[in-house]
């Protein structure tokens, strides 16, 4: 698709059109006390979310930024148009808090089941999502390739404001000055709501190493049927190379960012002993002993 004819596209280049020429210091805005991307967010937007009529038959992504959340947007499109020949038009920035106040009211034209990404802790949900009992896939990345991803994005992104070095920014990410608030605070809140009913926990390192398994297991949990050979086709499509072949297509010149590496370890081509040592002990502090240390394997993936 030529990038003129995906809105998309269009509506990331509109926004990375806004960061041109912000500063990290000017990057952010604080609402109920966590900070996010001004150019993409407003207080106008984030009021008129907190009216937002959620649907039953939502499917709600949750992650922290950086974790894989536009890979797995393309997976549930591919399994939503495959098992109900749905095809979802990309006409909107992918995640629920970002875009102009409007976008709520376009929104309600989307047929069902939408695709409801959000960054946001689980408190700053939409109270509709739980009051009509939509499901909520979460999806967590161990938080050392998670930060280093973070990184790369704003020091590879054309027009999004630069940290001068790695340690400048490991610095903001461990004490919660990026966008999106603390990866640790979004944990500790989501590790309470593990076992809570239309909730599932998925990570980035189980879709790396096992895509169709991972396939099958959100199928199940939003009610697809799909066949043995329909999860097969979307594993093979949905593969982080695959998709990272198509990233420029659908998400204009930001998607080789997007889908930048997609490694699982290459934090370590960035950290310091000192930086991992501290993470071990943020890490240990926050969700030592708890079942979502369980699911992260924070040892397999995050020990040098």
């Amino acid at each position: 698709m030529a990038k003129q004819q995906n809105k998309l596209a269009d509506e990331i280049e509109k926004a990375l059109k806004k960061s041109k020429g912000v500063s990290l210091d000017d990057l952010l805005f604080f609402y109920q006390g966590i900070p996010y991307p001004a150019p993409v967010c407003s207080a106008e937007t984030f009021q008129a979310l907190e009216i937002f009529e959620a649907r039953r038959d939502d499917m709600v992504v949750v992650s922290y930024p950086k974790s894989g959340a536009n890979w797995l947007i393309q997976l549930l499109n591919d399994l939503v148009f495959t098992t109900s020949q749905t095809k979802h038009e990309n006409v909107e920035l992918p995640f629920i808090e970002c875009g102009d106040p409007e976008k709520y009211q376009r929104m309600k034209q989307f047929p069902s089941p939408r695709i409801l990404a959000t960054h946001l802790h689980y408190d700053k949900l939409p109270k509709s999502i739980f009051k009509n009992k939509a499901k909520i896939l979460v999806l967590f990345r161990n938080p050392k390739d998670t930060a280093a991803s973070f990184f790369h994005f704003h020091n590879n992104t054309p027009d999004v404001p630069h940290y001068n070095s790695w340690d400048q920014f490991f610095s903001a990410f461990m004490n919660g000055k990026v966008s999106w608030g603390s990866y640790f605070d979004q944990a500790v809140a989501w590790n309470r709501h593990l076992e809570d009913e239309n909730v599932m926990i998925i990570t980035y390192e189980d879709l790396k190493e096992n895509l169709a398994s991972g396939v099958k297991q959100i199928a199940e949990f939003f009610g697809f049927s799909p066949t043995a050979e329909q999860i097969q086709s979307i594993a093979e499509r949905g593969s982080f190379q695959a998709m990272r072949e198509r990233s420029q297509e659908i998400y204009g010149s930001v998607g080789a960012t997007l889908f930048r590496k997609g490694a699982v370890g290459d934090w370590k081509n960035l950290f310091t002993e000192a930086q991992s040592q501290e993470m071990d002990a943020k890490f240990k502090e926050c969700l030592g002993g708890t079942k979502l240390e369980a699911h992260l394997k924070y040892d397999v993936y995050c020990k040098a």
